[in-house]
């Protein structure tokens, strides 16, 4: 296994600070026993009268679902650990837990659900739009492309293998239209949407700005569909999260360019910026920008990151849906602040040289993380041999900036 071989490389065993209480998104009472009991709600609650005996060996923590565990192992450095014994069962639980709840999610452009499990944990839905083959064209601008199931599935074990870790966890999951999401919704506004095809298939289009109509409806065979099934992150009333517009934000116009793509010393004025001006904001920001590079995603307009831990905390890699939608071609701008800037973590610059190497080659681990998944093959092998070529063009645009 390359995948197993590259988790246990040095580069990948660099310890993180010390996790102090002040340093975890979330402080828990170690005897707080979760409990199923609520009155419809879909949160967890806690249930402070309840017996505290627990079988012999387990601590109340045991007693938790997988996504309540993921969401108490959040702290200032990473959203999960490397070596994350949790993930398997997380990922296991996304693909095959029983949707008792289904509802569309308010606010984007295109259609995305929400999905609820009977332990009250939940997932957004992303549902299939186009084949794998299907390469976008390349008169579509970035800001009228689809939305790709297996590009957030893809981005979830890339950003993994990256070591960022910055994702939440996705997993791909075939959905049964008529009984996870048409027979059990609340969502009225959802429900006026399902109709049957000529074909005989079920569908629905729900409503959005971009691709909600009859003609873009969500068809399955019959009702069977594909779709991306991704934690959420804990409810911002618990875990407030800051949204920061990317310094390197497009136009979003058919005509317009932003500054970036006009002033070539465009860096200089970001890096006196805050919070780019002090820290690791804009060397996470470059991490950023080589992981979309890798993927081909345009459409990194905003990031987040949680509150609590101010400017000193990672970056959330959310919304990747946008990536892998071209194999054929790279998109050179996407690098712009790499380019510009010319700075990029030490560690992230040897993790990249070491997956340019035959024996941890990109394309080949992340095929291999890949393959577990209920929707496998996720990528086409034209979008993984692009990895290995895109890597390349990160290295040399380091190298150039080296030379310079």
């Amino acid at each position: 296994s390359k995948l197993a071989a590259l988790f246990e490389h040095p580069l990948y065993k660099v310890p993180i600070p010390e996790v102090r209480d002040g340093d975890k998104l979330f402080v828990v009472n170690p005897m707080e026993k979760f409990s199923l009991r609520s009155s419809g709600s879909d949160e967890w609650v806690s249930n402070s009268k309840a017996e505290m005996v627990l079988p012999t060996g387990k601590t109340a923590y045991d007693t938790y679902p997988a996504w309540l565990k993921f969401h108490v192992g959040i702290n200032r450095y990473e959203l999960y650990p490397r070596q994350d014994p949790l993930m398997p069962a997380l990922l296991q639980d996304l693909a095959t837990l029983k949707i008792v709840g289904s509802v569309q999610k308010s606010g984007g452009t295109q259609l995305k659900l929400i999905m609820t499990f009977p332990n009250y944990g939940q997932a957004l839905f992303k549902p299939m739009k186009q084949t794998r083959d299907q390469e976008t064209p390349a008169d579509f601008f970035y800001f009228s492309d689809f939305e790709r199931h297996n590009a957030e599935i893809a981005a979830f074990h890339l950003d993994r293998i990256l070591d960022f870790r910055r994702i939440p966890p996705v997993s791909g999951r075939l959905v049964n239209i008529t009984q996870e999401i048409r027979d059990i919704t609340t969502d009225k506004k959802l429900a006026k949407t399902f109709f049957i095809s000529p074909a005989g298939n079920v569908c629905f289009y729900g409503e959005c700005s971009y691709y909600c109509s009859t003609e873009h409806a969500l068809c399955g065979k019959p009702d069977q569909l594909e779709g991306s099934m991704a934690a959420l992150l804990p409810d911002k009333s618990l875990a407030k999260r800051r949204s920061w517009r990317s310094p390197w934000r497009r136009s979003y116009h058919k005509s317009k360019k932003a500054e970036w793509e006009l002033n070539p010393n465009y860096c200089a004025q970001v890096k006196e910026t805050p919070p780019y001006n002090s820290g690791h904001r804009l060397l996470d920001l470059i991490d950023m920008t080589v992981l979309d590079f890798l993927m081909g995603n345009m459409d990194r307009h905003h990031y987040e990151t949680f509150e609590k831990f101010g400017n000193d905390t990672f970056l959330l890699h959310l919304d990747n849906g946008r990536g892998f939608g071209t194999h054929s071609r790279d998109e050179l701008s996407i690098l712009a602040p790499l380019r510009q800037c010319c700075r990029i973590k030490r560690s992230t610059w040897l993790r990249l040289r070491l997956l340019a190497t035959e024996p941890y080659r990109l394309s080949d681990v992340l095929r291999e993380a890949l393959a577990s998944d209920r929707l496998a093959p996720v990528l086409t092998e034209p979008h993984l041999r692009a990895l290995d070529r895109r890597l390349g063009t990160v290295l040399a645009a380091v190298d150039e900036c080296a030379a310079r």
